[in-house]
């Protein structure tokens, strides 16, 4: 893989990024919009890390279209669940609050979470410690919001980046949680950003 930058709406992305001295590959992209009064208005450009060895948990879907995997939530459970280290870069396209970021996170999470009936008070805490986190942010343009899930452990990572400030980070223990934020970005038809959904179906399983 090369390493020229892959620009996914004039933002660029590293084809490669490390997570724990292992490198990742950049295994699909795209933006989170909203459409209003026929006026497109992007809000972050996303880029999905993935160690490549998830092509071998994947086996099941070789020779489906991209069309096709697009369509099937297993195939992104599927991505989900593989015993891979993942990692989600996030970048701001449009600046807003981090307060309405983290409302928007809490919501779908909640959502995803009380349809599996795991809502418990552990995961409400664990909740509320990563709209804390954002509450105080404010989301520049070209700030870098960083999602870890490493294979090996349940817990997840978040780190904010954003110019001129020192970068902050949190540590999200409940497995629960961390597992429902991977699916509200990678979760098929339920996923927030349909272009990245796309994007992980043309280029898995290769």
């Amino acid at each position: 893989m090369g390493t020229e930058m892959v620009m996914v709406d004039e933002i660029p992305f590293p084809p490669q990024v490390n997570l724990d001295n292992k490198l990742l590959s950049l295994m699909g992209h795209g933006i989170t919009d909203v459409e209003i009064h026929f006026l497109q208005i992007k809000y972050t450009a996303i880029g999905v890390y993935l160690d490549p060895e998830i092509v071998s948990h994947l086996q099941k879907w070789k020779g489906k279209t991209p069309v096709d995997l697009a369509q099937d939530d297993d195939f992104f459970e599927a991505i989900i669940n593989a015993p891979v280290d993942k990692v989600l870069r996030v970048v701001v396209i449009k600046e807003i609050k981090g307060s309405q970021y983290g409302v928007q996170l809490e919501n779908s999470v909640r959502d995803l979470l009380a349809e599996v009936d795991k809502y418990e008070e552990e995961e409400e805490a664990a909740l509320e410690k990563v709209v804390d986190f954002f509450q105080s942010k404010y989301f520049k343009k070209s700030s870098v919001i960083t999602f870890s899930f490493p294979a090996n452990t349940a817990t997840a990572k978040i780190v904010f980046a954003t110019e001129g400030k020192e970068d902050s980070s949190i540590e999200v223990e409940n497995a629960n949680v961390g597992g429902m934020i991977k699916k509200w970005y990678l979760g098929g038809s339920r996923a927030v950003s349909p272009s990245t959904i796309s994007s992980l179906a043309n280029i898995l399983p290769d």
